[in-house]
C-alpha cells in the first residue's frame, strides 16, 4: 500500500541540499537522510571537486576495480599527492586520509 500523498515522503524538500548535519531539528528525518553531504564539516576544496569529479566519472563508466579507478583518476583527475600520478597505495592512503 502506498503512503498517502501528504506524508513528508511527497512533500517538497524546504531545505538545501547541502546543510550539515548540524542544522536545525527542525528538518523532518527524511530530509536528513536525503542530505549527500549530512557529514561534511566544510565545504570541499577545488582539489576534493575535482577528485570526486573523477571518481564519479569513473563509476559512470562501469569501473568499479581500484586498478580501473586509479588508472582514470590519472588521464581524467588531479594528480596524486606532490604532483606524482596516483598508484593503488597513494590512492587509498587519499581516500583514507579524507574519508577520516
Amino acid at each position: 500500500m502506498n503512503p498517502p500523498m501528504n506524508t513528508p515522503m511527497h512533500t517538497p524538500m524546504h531545505t538545501p541540499m547541502h546543510t550539515p548535519m548540524s542544522a536545525p531539528m527542525n528538518t523532518t528525518p527524511v530530509e536528513r537522510f536525503l542530505n549527500p553531504h549530512q557529514a561534511r564539516q566544510r565545504a570541499p576544496t577545488p582539489y576534493e571537486d575535482l577528485l570526486g569529479d573523477a571518481i564519479e566519472r569513473a563509476f559512470a563508466a562501469g569501473l568499479h576495480d581500484l586498478d580501473g579507478l586509479v588508472h582514470h583518476v590519472n588521464q581524467s583527475g588531479p594528480r596524486g599527492p606532490g604532483g606524482a600520478p596516483w598508484n593503488a597505495t597513494t590512492f587509498q592512503a587519499e581516500m583514507a586520509r579524507l574519508g577520516a
